[in-house]
């Protein structure tokens, strides 16, 4: 018997030692209370890092099954060492590969976009056509670490300065989106959660 705990425990002591960005504790438990509550069953995961949140996904509920795609190769090998641990490889399909190279025909009750925040518009409008009628995408670090709401004179890197704007302009995409009615949720790191207008008509 795969001791569940000692696993996680040990990604997560990983992920802080090596300074892996790994979804919150809250930020992950709503969306797995969200896969049990709504019977979700296939998960798209954008950015795999070392397979924390594709793991708790899938441990959710024994009916999941979550493809996800990593582009860095010591993160995608860390993580399918970690799926391996726990047996999961025959629920969790691990993809090694820039996300914009891969194309994909299955469709997604949920699709998970926690990858390079710049890129966050380009992810979703890129596999939005893989979400069910009835799905969600759902979007990680959309608080930034508190720095959203900071006054952007006071983000002293212009690098981080360009980040948080990427950010706030996918913010200003998601409100503006006519064809999706988004929750921002103080959650974890701040979540998105999109749903297609047509499903709640």
């Amino acid at each position: 018997m795969v001791n569940d705990y000692g696993v996680i425990k040990e990604i997560k002591d990983y992920a802080d030692i090596n300074n892996v960005p790994i979804m919150t504790s809250e930020g992950i438990s709503y969306i797995t209370n969200y896969i049990v509550k709504h019977q979700v069953t296939e998960i798209l995961e954008i950015g795999t890092a070392i397979g924390y949140s594709a793991i708790m996904m899938a441990l959710s509920s024994s009916d999941v099954h979550i493809t996800s795609i990593e582009r860095d190769e010591k993160r995608y090998l860390e993580a399918l060492k970690n799926i391996k641990k726990l047996e999961l490889e025959d629920r969790i399909e691990l993809i090694y590969n820039d996300a914009f190279d891969v194309n994909l025909d299955g469709t997604f009750d949920l699709i998970l976009i926690d990858a390079a925040k710049a890129q966050n518009i380009k992810f979703f409008e890129k596999f939005e056509r893989n979400l069910k009628q009835t799905g969600v995408i759902i979007t990680d670090n959309l608080n930034f670490h508190g720095l959203v709401d900071k006054d952007e004179e006071s983000i002293k890197s212009k690098n981080l300065r360009a980040l948080v704007r990427k950010v706030k302009d996918y913010i200003t995409f998601l409100k503006n989106n006519k064809d999706y009615e988004t929750e921002f949720l103080d959650i974890g790191d701040g979540l998105s959660v999109s749903k297609l207008k047509k499903s709640l008509e």
